[in-house]
């Protein structure tokens, strides 16, 4: 996977989870909070669950910060800075970098796992994938209407000016 891939699928995963930041603004905090039985629990749960595997990740390959709330205002503040420094980190990676070897301890199962940082980032954005899904069904549950935040219509939206590899 090229430095040029990695950068366009994590700006896709930022703009799709601020998309759907900005969409449950207009959910009341009873709602937002409200057991569903589904995903993480809550709308509030999943879309924490995925800013807290963001940084899971950044402070495994990129470097340690902060652990993120689990607030609201975690997801509209914190959120889109940890996918900027994601994006800031893509755009002065090289090679090497990319397929560097990242060391850690699997919170699975305990074990120490090896995993290549490009595979880590292509975790992150699927797995970001899967629970922007899941809150969107929550949304439509609620009678809401969620944005459209399909990888298409990114590129549509970046109109031809998406990286190339």
């Amino acid at each position: 996977m090229t430095a040029a891939e990695i950068q366009l699928h994590l700006r896709y995963s930022a703009w799709a989870s601020r998309k759907l930041v900005e969409a449950v603004r207009a959910v009341p905090d009873a709602d937002f909070e409200k057991p569903v039985g589904i995903s993480h629990g809550s709308l509030l749960g999943t879309l924490a669950h995925i800013h807290w595997a963001d940084w899971l990740w950044f402070t495994r390959v990129v470097e340690p910060m902060e652990k993120p709330g689990h607030t609201r205002e975690a997801l509209e503040t914190a959120w889109p800075g940890l996918q900027d420094k994601w994006v800031m980190w893509a755009e002065l990676l090289t090679y090497a970098e990319s397929n560097r070897v990242v060391e850690y301890t699997s919170i699975l199962d305990g074990k120490t796992a090896r995993t290549p940082a490009w595979q880590i980032v292509m975790h992150v954005v699927n797995h970001a994938t899967l629970h922007r899904g899941q809150a969107m069904g929550m949304l439509r549950q609620m009678g809401m209407a969620p944005p459209p935040t399909d990888l298409m219509m990114f590129y549509r939206e970046l109109g031809g000016k998406a990286m190339t590899p």
